[in-house]
């Protein structure tokens, strides 16, 4: 994390705040909602991702001395409105979706309550980490729906920006990733971590019997072993002859995937490495894996399709104004009604109603006249907000590899929920109806 997050954002979000400096409404208290319209690609369900690094981040939303001066230097906002942010410490509430649980169309995903001020320098911040991270997850729990009980392996760190690699990693291991090859995201959110050798090591070699001999000397006989630089049978026999019956695995990346499995596994139990796993690479997205489900496969590792959300690489997020205290100090619900972006006003609670433990809807209370909205499930629903900022601190939480680990267990029980119709790669409409209840 960069040492200030202030400057990760938009010009138009300080400009605002200039001018709600100058007209007095920048202190005017509102509420910004978080949600999505749609779910972006024809997806059943969405998995919220990335609210640990959003609170990590905006403990270092800060507005320091070289901040200031660019802003000062290139005019974009007024002397006052520096001095301002300055001092500017986001002091109000956030609450919203625990990290893991799954969204449909208009969940409160996240809802911030400050002054306009407060919360309106958030939006870009919020939405650039929501957006990216909870694409990466959706595709990732699609691709774990679809590997079943076999383990996955996130591989993509080459096919994203350096530090999109590590939110990539982090987001695919709370949706269901057993593991990542980024040695960053081991180390700053505590997700396992796995690689062996590439092609350049055999190639490095005199021989691919060298390479072997090499890579099982450093990492033992429990290695997993790249089968296909030259001649897979080949690679295969040498590998076993080397290894013997303990090799750990074979790593196929190249080839028809589901006949060449097909015929490493015969030639694996031909020659007595009956334990030997066989790990697919090669490109793979949710419908590949699918299409493997009854090859004699026992892993996946996914690079590329999973770092760019497997086609749908943004969530479609928006931030909303939803309500705000009008000059007489009331609460008015407000809401943007355009053709084809229209929003619902007013602060909202939600819950998961459950059938024998299977979810049925997303129940939306929404208080449009600024009642008191329920706090705790109602008809036995499950209660899906959670309160994430309060008083401007962060909840520790939610943050650090515990906040991660929380976050992938929460998935894990969410998901469980899910009516059969749900877990279906086709596109489709949303799994669950959004139900909205006036409070």
């Amino acid at each position: 994390m960069p040492e200030t997050t202030a400057l990760l954002t938009d010009r138009y979000e300080l400009t605002m705040v200039d001018a709600a400096l100058r007209d007095g409404t920048a202190s005017r208290r509102c509420t910004f909602e978080v949600f999505a319209r749609r779910l972006a690609g024809g997806r059943r369900f969405g998995v919220v991702a990335g609210t640990g690094r959003l609170l990590s981040a905006l403990r270092a939303f800060r507005f320091g001395d070289d901040d200031l001066r660019f802003l000062r230097d290139n005019r974009i906002v007024s002397d006052e409105t520096v001095r301002y942010l300055a001092g500017y410490r986001f002091s109000g509430t956030i609450t919203g979706y625990r990290e893991g649980e799954l969204y449909f169309p208009g969940s409160p995903i996240l809802t911030v309550t400050g002054t306009f001020a407060d919360a309106v320098l958030l939006e870009t911040l919020t939405l650039s980490i929501l957006n990216h991270d909870s694409a990466i997850a959706t595709a990732a729990a699609r691709m774990s729906i679809a590997a079943g009980d076999r383990p996955l392996a996130e591989m993509g760190s080459r096919r994203a920006a350096e530090h999109s690699a590590v939110a990539v990693a982090r987001a695919a291991y709370i949706a269901g990733f057993g593991a990542t090859s980024n040695l960053e995201a081991g180390r700053t959110w505590g997700v396992p971590t796995m690689g062996t050798a590439a092609h350049a090591w055999t190639l490095l070699h005199d021989s691919e019997a060298d390479a072997f001999r090499g890579q099982l000397a450093a990492l033992g006989a429990g290695t997993t072993l790249l089968v296909d630089t030259h001649d897979v049978r080949d690679g295969v026999t040498t590998a076993v002859r080397l290894a013997g019956h303990e090799l750990g695995g074979v790593r196929i990346d190249s080839g028809d995937l589901p006949t060449m499995a097909a015929e490493v596994r015969a030639l694996l139990d031909g020659l007595g490495a009956t334990e030997t796993k066989i790990t697919v690479t090669s490109d793979l997205d949710e419908y590949a894996i699918a299409a493997l489900a009854a090859s004699p496969v026992d892993a996946y590792g996914v690079g590329t399709s999973v770092a760019t959300g497997s086609g749908t690489p943004t969530a479609g997020m928006v931030y909303k104004l939803v309500a705000r205290q009008g000059t007489d100090g009331a609460w008015v619900a407000v809401a943007k009604d355009s053709p084809h972006k229209t929003s619902r006003g007013g602060r909202k609670a939600a819950f998961r109603a459950r059938d024998a433990g299977v979810a049925t809807a997303e129940t939306i209370v929404v208080a449009d006249g600024f009642g008191a909205l329920p706090t705790s499930a109602v008809s036995g629903e499950r209660a899906l907000q959670v309160t994430l900022v309060d008083g401007g601190e962060p909840d520790r939480e939610q943050e650090g590899p515990p906040g991660v680990a929380r976050a992938r267990a929460h998935h894990a029980q969410a998901r469980a929920e899910l009516p059969a119709r749900a877990l279906a790669l086709s596109r489709s409409d949303p799994a669950l109806p959004t139900v909205y209840v006036d409070a």
